[in-house]
């Protein structure tokens, strides 16, 4: 009698293999995850600095779009990426992996999990390509004339959303947070990520910039 059930069992466990190979909705790996390699990682998780880099990005984002996360979950949506980030619960859990932050979790981040983010973030700074580009080239024109950056509408308004964003979400007795104590330092910051967002919308920009987010990270 076991012996009829055991085989039974594994009949059924067969034709779920089946049926699932045969099924296209069958979770996988979002195809457009395929385009940024697998870093040589041991663990498969994603360093400290990994992390932060993202959510800083994001965050830049953020003060650039202000429809803000729902932005990022919109452009999850449309990339077909939610069977990793299905709601703003999932993505508020991800973006808390970056150890500045003021609710920290202890999990860390996957490779699977950071590629989803930067394929995002990647896509957000293509549409922002003019906007990204203008406030850099305005930044660097008032640097010339030995002028501050908030003497500019726009660039102000781009820098004082930053620093709102980084001080209500960052932990500022962490040592990371504590180097960007000061209003002179964070717009450092803001328009250092903007570089960063403009360098990700050239050739090969997405896979640049994840490369470049391992950079000193693996061997």
């Amino acid at each position: 009698m076991i012996a009829r059930r055991s085989s039974s069992t594994a009949r059924v466990s067969v034709s779920v293999s089946v049926m699932q190979l045969n099924n296209p909705s069958a979770p996988s790996t979002p195809i457009i995850l395929d385009s940024l390699p697998d870093p040589p990682l041991l663990d498969g998780l994603c360093p400290r600095r990994t992390r932060s880099q993202i959510d800083l990005l994001l965050l830049a984002i953020e003060a650039l779009d202000l429809t803000g996360s729902e932005a990022i979950l919109i452009v999850a949506r449309d990339l077909e990426l939610k069977s990793v980030i299905p709601d703003r619960v999932t993505l508020w859990r991800l973006r808390s992996t970056n150890p500045m932050r003021r609710t920290n979790q202890r999990r860390s981040l996957s490779i699977l999990e950071a590629k989803a983010l930067v394929v995002i973030l990647c896509n957000l700074a293509r549409r922002l390509t003019v906007v990204v580009r203008q406030l850099l080239l305005t930044y660097h024109q008032l640097l010339e004339k030995e002028k501050s950056p908030t003497d500019d509408f726009y660039l102000a308004a781009y820098l004082e959303r930053f620093r709102a964003h980084f001080r209500s979400r960052m932990n500022p007795r962490r040592a990371a947070v504590l180097a960007y104590s000061t209003d002179e330092s964070l717009n450092q910051l803001a328009v250092d990520l903007l570089g960063q967002l403009l360098f990700c919308t050239g050739t090969s920009g997405m896979q640049r910039l994840w490369i470049s987010l391992f950079d000193g990270e693996v061997a």
